[in-house]
């Protein structure tokens, strides 16, 4: 899951400042991490900790109020309601990552997605979302090859990733959606050849640009295997020491290296 939480934190300063160009600097202004990597970090203790994925949203969420959770979202998180709101925004795509790291069979990961993304986004294309990015992840970390990986991603959720980042990027906006966000960000994954270009070519497309970045950058990690050294350690700089202690236990857990 670092590898999503390593886009999340590159893809930050471009959010509401896109740039359309791979040519960019990884580190700088505005770097932070976002609701994208709390939430994150709520499904990995979550699964390593057996908790309830409700009581592990409301209460990172509330520990960590402001890193720029969508509106709806928040309205829940601080809500004694605890129902689902029915929602196909990229909540539930975003955070779903460890999922694809830590179950070993194609119908674990699609219900734990499950499980995990209705809770709030309880929509069926939220539910799609989360599902198709924890599937992408776990055929990536199986070895699969990128063909396989997207005839098989289109084949289960009916997303069309025969795009290439240079037709997207020109007429791409920003969009908050699964249906949205996600083929957009698999695409970025699928053209790339190593992890760091996966980062920039979903910051690259504009738009929801920590959300596609954290997307692409989970599933590069399950495929490349090895994200550099620097990487890690300037994301690090930018975190919690609590998150950093459920990715370091959560890597022993899951053997990741």
């Amino acid at each position: 899951m670092i590898g999503a939480i390593i886009g999340d934190v590159i893809g930050s300063a471009y959010e509401w400042n896109n740039v359309k160009t791979k040519d960019f600097p990884f580190f700088g202004h505005n770097t932070d991490y976002t609701d994208d990597t709390v939430m994150t970090i709520a499904v990995a203790d979550k699964i390593l900790n057996n908790k309830c994925y409700l009581d592990v949203f409301k209460e990172y969420g509330r520990a960590y109020p402001y890193p720029g959770y969508g509106g709806l979202f928040f309205q829940w998180l601080m809500s004694d309601d605890n129902k689902p709101y029915n929602s196909f925004g990229n909540g539930s795509a975003m955070r779903v990552s460890p999922i694809g790291f830590a179950f070993d069979t194609p119908e674990m990961v699609l219900e734990e997605a499950k499980k995990s993304a209705e809770v709030t986004h309880n929509h069926p294309e939220g539910i799609k979302g989360a599902q198709a990015v924890a599937y992408a992840i776990f055929l990536a970390r199986k070895g699969n090859s990128k063909i396989v990986i997207r005839d098989t991603i289109e084949k289960t959720f009916g997303y069309d990733l025969h795009w290439t980042t240079e037709e997207i990027r020109p007429r791409y906006q920003f969009d908050p959606s699964c249906q949205g966000t996600v083929p957009e960000a698999i695409i970025a994954f699928l053209e790339s050849t190593c992890f760091e270009d996966a980062i920039r070519n979903a910051v690259s497309l504009g738009g929801d640009s920590d959300t596609l970045a954290c997307i692409a950058g989970g599933i590069a990690q399950a495929f490349y295997k090895k994200i550099p050294d620097e990487l890690i350690d300037s994301a690090f700089k930018y975190l919690p020491e609590e998150f950093i202690t459920v990715i370091n236990k959560f890597n022993r857990t899951y053997s990741i290296k």
